[in-house]
């Protein structure tokens, strides 16, 4: 199971996923991304996501037609995004913003 919520921050609206993107539930994710309008600037926060299969790759693919960025702590994250050449939020030596830092605490 993929849970997927929408934070807004101070320049980015951010969208959480947590869980398994997988068939289904990638599908269901791409329709709560599809029905909010989602300015240039979107950043998907993907450091909770421990495995990602054909669909959720390509819903990744879609988000990042949509100009997001991706924010990836994890190893197998980050290895994703590098597969599927989708755009880190960090500088060029790949630093990216911990998940703090993309949302702060309320």
């Amino acid at each position: 199971m993929v849970q997927a919520q929408f934070h807004q921050t101070n320049d980015h609206l951010a969208f959480k996923l947590e869980g398994w993107l997988v068939s289904a539930r990638a599908v269901e994710a791409k329709s709560l991304v599809s029905r909010h309008f989602v300015p240039n600037g979107l950043l998907v926060d993907m450091s909770y996501v421990p495995y990602v299969d054909s669909i959720g790759a390509q819903l990744l693919l879609w988000l990042h037609d949509l100009h997001a960025e991706f924010v990836a702590e994890t190893r197998y994250a980050r290895d994703i995004c590098e597969r599927l050449h989708l755009t880190l939020k960090g500088d060029a030596d790949k630093s990216v913003p911990s998940a703090t830092e993309v949302h702060p605490p309320r």
